[in-house]
């Protein structure tokens, strides 16, 4: 078992029903899924840039990419129905607790001019968290040979939490490293 899904189920569980007050172990959040995401945006009529954008995805993520496709056409943006737009990853289980593990301790410190995620950005309603990423290289997997085109990634933390305080409660547990409020 991965070091930080043992510490949250060891540690961080019973912690966080305690921080937010819950009654039963089963209704405290986890993460459920991480969801990584590239557009690909100018360069959609580019088979070779859809390949490198996969075998970049596969390495960060350790995962075969799936291509997304566009549902209904858009005339000004010169898109068909069926383009290939984007490509995305669905991280769960083991793979998802490494790549956080990852994420945490390598990734964030290699962000230039990082002070923190803001913590009242990213989240939703439904109490998942979204980053973006302005580069790939900050990933431990990318090499050299990947610099020429460089290009921005969305990543998604998608939890069973109610809320925005109960995530922010469960990925701040996990080591997520969210800037202090100044008062």
């Amino acid at each position: 078992m991965n070091q930080l899904a043992e510490k949250y189920q060891k540690v961080l569980r019973p912690q966080l029903q305690k921080d937010l007050s819950l009654k039963n172990i089963m209704s405290v959040p986890k993460v459920q899924k991480v969801v990584i995401n590239v557009g690909l945006g100018r360069s959609l009529s580019n088979k070779q840039w859809v390949e490198i954008v996969q075998s970049i995805l596969e390495r960060i993520s350790g995962q075969k990419p799936v291509l997304t496709k566009a549902k209904k056409s858009i005339s000004n943006f010169k898109i068909r129905q069926g383009m290939v737009v984007g490509a995305k990853v669905t991280l769960r289980g083991e793979k998802m607790y490494d790549f956080l593990e990852k994420l945490i301790n390598v990734t964030f410190p290699r962000l230039r001019d990082f002070h923190g995620l803001e913590n009242h950005k990213g989240f939703d309603e439904n109490g998942n968290f979204t980053i973006g990423f302005k580069e790939h290289i900050v990933f431990p997997e990318i090499g050299m040979e990947d610099l020429d085109k460089i290009h921005p990634l969305e990543l998604t933390v998608a939890t069973s939490a109610h809320d925005e305080k109960q995530a922010f409660a469960l990925l701040s547990s996990l080591g997520f490293p969210f800037k202090k409020n100044k008062k």
